[in-house]
């Protein structure tokens, strides 16, 4: 079980229940998030279960935050035996509707943050000799959806970028997973962007349609990394639709288009 984690977006969400769950195991935590009132409540509840915990202010598009973040790290915990790369938002519209200002916002955060955290760490990982990387990504990365281009983009590269991870580091003894959870209780809705409206609407509706808890993917996500799971699905309906996806993509796509009518009634209105 990995000793000293970092999490990305930690302070509310995913990534709290993630740092959460790994305390209750006996890891040190930091928490790396823009959010200092939030993260300090969580830091409460970390050191609560008898955990080091500390908290680094960090935006991820900013390298010497990064920087920072690792320096402070190595020398509070001596070390990082895993990185959560969790910190994201969300977005939504149509093709003609999501500009190119918002599919930049959405891949500097998503996508090109993640890099940065990674190469930053990936050297630590390599000087002392292992390490582990867990990407959140989305159900959406590998089953997508209408109105969702930018999103959806973003997270099939972290999915495809975590594949080329695990392959690169792993004579490095530096494990990487990717966490593909469907709609489930968050606060992600807070970061959605989109200039329609009823979009956003959409959005926070199957996000509190969610069958399972921020919790409960945290304690799938702990479970697949300590069997060195790469891709950990949470859902049972996303697993289903990746399988037919995979297995029978014309007709995966007849289904997707006649379950997805409502949404795309959305567009323009």
């Amino acid at each position: 079980m990995q000793q000293r984690i970092l999490v990305t977006g930690g302070a509310s969400g995913l990534g709290k229940e993630i740092a959460l769950r790994w305390a209750k195991a006996g890891a040190d935590v930091c928490i790396a998030d823009l959010n200092e009132v939030r993260a300090q409540e969580v830091i409460q509840e970390l050191t609560s279960l008898g955990a080091k915990a500390m908290f680094c202010r960090c935006d991820i598009t900013n390298e010497q935050d990064i920087l920072a973040v690792k320096e402070a790290v190595m020398q509070s915990f001596g070390g990082v035996d895993l990185v959560v790369n969790n910190a994201g938002v969300a977005s939504a519209g149509s093709l003609v509707e999501e500009n190119i200002e918002q599919w930049q916002w959405v891949l500097e955060i998503n996508v090109l943050g993640a890099v940065r955290v990674s190469q930053f760490f990936a050297d630590v990982f390599r000087r002392q000799g292992h390490g582990y990387f867990l990407n959140v990504a989305s159900q959406a990365g590998i089953t997508a959806a209408p109105m969702m281009g930018s999103y959806c983009a973003s997270k099939a590269a972290m999915v495809s970028f975590s594949e080329t991870m695990r392959l690169e580091l792993i004579d490095d003894n530096i494990g990487v997973s990717v966490l593909c959870p469907s709609f489930f209780k968050t606060n992600l809705d807070e970061s959605v962007r989109s200039v329609n409206p009823a979009m956003r609407g959409v959005v926070t509706k199957l996000l509190e349609r969610g069958k399972l808890s921020a919790a409960d993917v945290a304690d799938m996500a702990f479970a697949g990394v300590q069997r060195s799971d790469f891709m950990i699905v949470t859902h049972s309906e996303g697993r289903k639709a990746y399988r037919i996806k995979r297995w029978l993509p014309n007709f995966y796509l007849k289904l997707m288009a006649k379950q997805t009518a409502k949404m795309r009634s959305k567009a323009g209105k």
